[in-house]
């Protein structure tokens, strides 16, 4: 049992981490022009050097969105992880993590809702770029997806013995 908890927490750990990269980072969609390599984020259009992203006003909303849930699941990530330390020395034998896993579900939705929409509204958008494709960030964000419904079931399943 302990060898199971010592699990999920290293990779709720490695979750929140991802998270935090993969809204930090400027890779979400990586593309090729006469100057080199270009890739855009959620934040920031990169070449050599980094300038604000151009959205036009019909998908600036859509992208604040994206945003918004990204952090919002990071929040929800780390609320998790600290109620999952409080709960596993202050619970009961025989009771379950309930809170713990409700709150990480609820930051799976919040990732599921922001790399879908970034995905119907950005995706392929690079204008007068070559080959077009995803970067590792919007990767890593899906592997969170998973990660954080694995982990979420988990704790619910979980009892303290």
């Amino acid at each position: 049992m302990l060898v199971l908890l010592a699990g999920i927490f290293v990779v709720h750990i490695a979750t929140v981490i991802m998270l935090f990269v993969s809204t930090i980072a400027n890779v979400w969609m990586v593309g090729s022009s006469g100057f080199g390599t270009i890739s855009t984020g959620l934040w920031l259009l990169c070449n050599k050097t980094c300038s604000q992203l151009p959205v036009s006003s019909r998908d600036e909303a859509s992208l604040k969105v994206v945003q918004a849930f990204m952090i919002l699941s990071i929040i929800f990530s780390l609320v998790a992880l600290i109620l999952f330390i409080i709960q596993l020395f202050t619970l009961e034998k025989g009771k379950r993590f309930y809170m713990t896993g409700a709150v990480m579900l609820v930051c799976w939705m919040c990732i599921l809702i922001a790399v879908s929409i970034y995905t119907a509204r950005f995706t392929g958008r690079m204008l007068y770029y070559t080959n077009p494709h995803h970067g590792y960030c919007f990767i890593l964000a899906w592997i969170c997806f998973c990660f954080s419904f694995i982990i979420g079931i988990l704790y619910l399943v979980l009892r303290k013995k």
